[in-house]
C-alpha cells in the first residue's frame, strides 16, 4: 500500500511541475506581448488557460483520491492539503496572466506613453517567484519558500513607482491617460500575481513545518 501511496505522491509532484510551467510559459508570453506587441503571443495566453483550468482539476481529483483512499497522516496530509490550497493560486496567476495578454491587445497599436522599465522588471521577478515557489513544494524546501516571500517586496517596490510614475503622466495630462490607466492595470496584475507566489510559498512551508503564516496548524 505505501508503495502505491508514494507512486501517486510522485505523480502530484510530477502534476504540480507540469501546472508550474503551464502558468510560468503563460506570465513570459504575457510579458513578451507586452514589450514586442506580439498579439499571437497574447492569444496564446487567453487560448491556453483553458489548458490549466483542466490541469487544475486533473491535480484536484488526483488530491481528493489520495485524501479518501489513503487517508494520510502527518506529513504526508500536509503535502497533499497543500496541493490543493496551492493550485487555486496557481489558476488565478493563470487568469491574472490572461488579463494581461487581453490588455496588450488594447495596446497593440499604440506608441506606449512611458518606458515599461518597472513593470519589466515586476515580471522578470514574478516568474521567478513563481517557479521557485513551485521547485520549493517539490524539493520540499522551506528556506526556497522563504526567499520567494521576501522577494514580494521587490516586486511592491517596483509596483508603487509605477504607479507613482503613472500617476504623474495622467496628472500633466501627458499623452493618452486611457493608457496610462491600462499600463497601472497591467502593473497591478504583476503585483497580484507576486501575491499568489507568496501564498504559494507559504502552503510550501506549512507542508514541510506544519505551520501557516507563522501559526501552527498541525
Amino acid at each position: 500500500m505505501r508503495k502505491i501511496f508514494d507512486e501517486q505522491l510522485s505523480r502530484l509532484d510530477t502534476h504540480m511541475i507540469e501546472m508550474g510551467a503551464l502558468i510560468e510559459g503563460a506570465i513570459t508570453r504575457a510579458t513578451k506581448a507586452l514589450q514586442t506587441r506580439d498579439l499571437q503571443a497574447a492569444m496564446s495566453v487567453i487560448e491556453g488557460d483553458d489548458l490549466i483550468d483542466d490541469k487544475e482539476r486533473e491535480i484536484e481529483s488526483l488530491c481528493l483520491k489520495l485524501l479518501l483512499r489513503q487517508q494520510p497522516v502527518a506529513g504526508d496530509l500536509r503535502q497533499v492539503s497543500a496541493a490543493l490550497k496551492m493550485i487555486t493560486d496557481m489558476e488565478r496567476i493563470a487568469d491574472q496572466a490572461a488579463d494581461i495578454a487581453e490588455l496588450c491587445g488594447y495596446l497593440s497599436d499604440r506608441e506606449y506613453i512611458k518606458n515599461l522599465e518597472h513593470i519589466s522588471k515586476m515580471a522578470e521577478n514574478t516568474i521567478k517567484m513563481v517557479s521557485d515557489s513551485v521547485k520549493a513544494y517539490v524539493d520540499k524546501d522551506a528556506d526556497l519558500a522563504r526567499a520567494v516571500i521576501e522577494r514580494d517586496d521587490i516586486v511592491d517596490s517596483l509596483y508603487l513607482t509605477a504607479k507613482k510614475d503613472t500617476i504623474e503622466l495622467v496628472h500633466r495630462d501627458y499623452g493618452d491617460s486611457e493608457e496610462a490607466i491600462d499600463l497601472l492595470q497591467i502593473a497591478k496584475y504583476y503585483e497580484r500575481i507576486g501575491d499568489h507566489a507568496v501564498n504559494i510559498a507559504e502552503w510550501v512551508i506549512f507542508s514541510i513545518a506544519g505551520t501557516h503564516k507563522d501559526k501552527r496548524v498541525f
